[in-house]
């Protein structure tokens, strides 16, 4: 049996994402039929964690449009034939985080990930439909062919993440807040331990994988959960990110600040639209769903390809 290589490829903040990558890879590593290359991507400038409010904000404009800080490349293989490219990354903004849109425009990560086999696995807060739909595409221009998606986020309420997550980003303390009523950020780590047997149904399929087959490996494992309720909102939202980001782009550079006048008007919009626009939009989405059931239908299957929902998963 031939032994077939991976390329696992991330950037993690907190090391949440690393801990969720380390028990996907755990059984691909311990196979005999696989062969891992691990890559941690360097940003020239590093990002602080926590952030400072100023600087957490002032990142989002270059977010969203894809106008990353750049990687060190030489961190990364010149050159690989590898059979599948995991490439794990966080959401921002509802935007693919800086440092893997920079991998994605490198010279070197562009010839690692054209034509390839490619799974995404994602760690955030709740929303990343929209970020999936950017990274989707820029994999399109590289001809890489994405057979899997896995997502894990935070399952605590929207409404308790609203507050932890920033709380968690600013102050770099997980949690949690407010004497118990707001429970700890992040990925449950019991979630992150449990992703292992995605590992384990990879190390199972991809030693007899075809070259050219790109069927999902993780299909009705529950690779993905869709938040029906959360789509119109996140759609409503990247939009707005854009059109903000556009003006902030043309007030000035980051760190102006004339640009910073104009983003503390932004995160009192951002703030009042995630209070308002996001619950009226999951009311409105409840409220409709009965004469819209097979739309539902028909977006839970589009984001949740190409791995899938789990079988019989059509409620949230």
């Amino acid at each position: 049996m031939t032994v077939k290589k991976v390329l696992a490829v991330g950037w993690s903040q907190t090391g949440q994402l690393d801990a969720v990558l380390d028990a996907v890879l755990g059984p691909l590593e311990a196979s005999s039929s696989v062969a891992v290359t691990r890559v941690q991507l360097r940003p020239l400038q590093p990002f602080p964690f926590p952030w400072s409010f100023w600087r957490f904000f002032d990142t989002f404009p270059e977010t969203v449009h894809e106008d990353p800080a750049p990687i060190d490349e030489s961190a990364l293989p010149e050159d690989g034939d590898y059979d599948l490219v995991i490439l794990a990354w966080q959401v921002w903004f509802l935007s693919p985080a800086m440092p893997i849109t920079a991998f994605l425009q490198s010279e070197r990560g562009r010839r690692l990930v054209r034509g390839r086999r490619v799974m995404t696995l994602i760690g955030c807060r709740n929303m990343w439909l929209m970020a999936q739909e950017t990274f989707k595409a820029r994999l399109r221009e590289l001809d890489a062919r994405l057979v899997d998606n896995l997502v894990l986020t935070d399952s605590s309420h929207s409404a308790a993440t609203f507050i932890s997550t920033p709380a968690w980003m600013l102050s770099g303390r997980r949690g949690p807040f407010l004497g118990g009523l707001v429970p700890a950020a992040g990925i449950d780590p019991a979630e992150i331990r449990a992703a292992s047997h995605f590992g384990e149904a990879i190390a199972r399929q991809l030693p007899d994988r075809a070259a050219d087959d790109d069927s999902p490996m993780l299909r009705g494992l529950g690779a993905v959960k869709i938040n029906e309720r959360l789509i119109a909102s996140e759609r409503i939202a990247h939009r707005s990110f854009r059109l903000w980001g556009a003006l902030l782009r043309r007030v000035g550079r980051p760190g102006a600040l004339q640009r910073r006048i104009v983003l503390a008007l932004y995160v009192l919009f951002l703030v009042t639209m995630i209070i308002t626009v996001v619950p009226i939009t999951a009311v409105i989405k409840r409220l409709t769903a009965p004469l819209m059931r097979a739309r539902i239908a028909r977006q839970r299957a589009y984001y949740a390809a190409p791995s899938g929902e789990a079988e019989n998963s059509g409620k949230n």
